[in-house]
């Protein structure tokens, strides 16, 4: 009896963790499917079919010969039409006018004419957005018409090469200065933090006693666990004024701050994982490297080292991922200036950076595009894996 109940329990246990991949699976897919929409959106459709239309303040109001009362939302003007009539009250008077369209899409700020009569009171466009105002008795009661001009299909290329990201006004979605930031962030943390990884992996495999040994990786595994803004925080405080000190820079916040910081962050995972890959090599490789009368720093670097490669390798692609992933440490000393750096003291930001600190407050065209830069971040992680990937393949091969 209590066989075949383990027997069931087995069962169950193995369709549910079944249950569990399948739904893992589903759900990954799902995510990527919904953010490489969101991020692919932008570039083949505008962001509205027509113009719209958004009344202030105005009860009633008549659009190309329908009337709307006390309406909420936009009001569509079809794509067909060539010009707005509106006409509407306005402190005892009736206001009427036209607004010629001009069938070009391709330029917004082309896309309205308006009435030498209302010159004085349309404001230049913002947001791709004109405002007409009527004066109204009491500060804060005008009347006012919104005319939103959709935005056309923006060029693939000029989001991945223009070196101008204005999202708000200006509508200009260059990315390059924060490709440029990620990747010089990344290699700068690679460079600089992997070396002092291997060189501190192999001295606590190799040289140091069970007991020290033990100690510096439970201390490794701490730092490991440490939020990642309380990194940021550390840089912020000791790393940036510091610099600012030494440089002479107006503020220590810059690429140098962000690369060291990263370089420490990714510490932790590498040194972990090659201690792992050097503590799998056979003891044997090591007996017979000393019968043949080479020294243990010998034996290290010239038969552990080289048979543990492919384990640090693994080490160093998710050091690299974790540096190009790596949002608030970096938010907090990078400075977040959209620009290409000139020096290791200029203020950067990465892409990472630009999704965290816009995300909350973007709308329309200027959220999908933080989708698209997120989707251009997994296919530059996606590129550095596999570039990575093809050297250790060699290296084996070679091997």
């Amino acid at each position: 009896m209590k066989k075949e109940m383990r027997k069931q329990v087995d069962i169950g246990i193995r369709y549910l963790f079944r249950v569990v991949s399948y739904f893992s699976v589903v759900a990954l897919a799902a995510m990527l499917i919904f953010i490489f929409y969101q991020g692919i959106i932008p570039f083949v459709s505008s962001t509205a079919p027509s113009i719209r239309l958004v009344t202030e303040h105005i009860p009633e109001i008549q659009v190309n010969g329908s009337t709307y009362v006390n309406h909420r939302t936009f009001i569509d003007v079809p794509s067909k039409d060539d010009e707005i009539a509106i006409s509407f009250e306005h402190q005892g008077e009736h206001i009427d006018f036209q607004l010629e369209l001009n069938p070009d899409k391709t330029n917004p700020e082309q896309a309205v004419r308006f009435p030498a009569s209302l010159a004085e009171q349309v404001t230049s466009p913002e947001a791709n957005t004109y405002t007409i105002t009527f004066p109204g008795g009491l500060p804060g009661l005008e009347k006012k018409i919104h005319i939103n001009i959709p935005e056309p299909p923006y060029r693939f290329l000029a989001f991945l090469l223009g070196d101008e990201w204005r999202p708000v006004y200006r509508k200009l979605y260059g990315i390059l200065p924060m490709i440029t930031a990620t990747l010089l962030t990344t290699f700068g943390a690679v460079l600089l933090g992997v070396p002092i990884a291997l060189l501190a992996s192999v001295m606590i495999a190799e040289f140091l006693s069970p007991k020290s040994a033990l100690f510096v990786r439970s201390s490794i595994d701490l730092l490991a666990g440490i939020p990642s803004v309380v990194y940021g925080f550390f840089g912020l405080m000791i790393i940036v004024p510091i610099i600012q000190r030494v440089f002479g820079s107006a503020s220590g916040s810059s690429l140098l701050a962000a690369v060291i910081v990263l370089s420490i962050m990714i510490l932790p995972t590498v040194i972990s994982i090659t201690i792992t890959s050097l503590e799998a090599v056979p003891e044997s490789y090591r007996e017979a490297s000393l019968a043949l009368g080479a020294t243990k720093m010998q034996t290290s670097w010239r038969i552990v080292f080289p048979a543990a490669r492919s384990g640090i390798l693994a080490g160093g692609i998710l050091g690299t991922s974790r540096a190009v992933g790596e949002t608030m440490a970096v938010i907090l000393v990078a400075g977040n200036s959209p620009q290409f750096p000139s020096s290791l003291t200029d203020s950067v930001r990465t892409m990472t950076a630009t999704i965290a600190l816009e995300m909350g407050y973007s709308a329309g065209r200027h959220n999908q595009m933080l989708f698209s830069i997120g989707v251009i971040l997994f296919v530059i992680i996606c590129v550095l894996n596999g570039i990575i990937m093809k050297l250790k393949q060699h290296m084996l091969e070679d091997a």
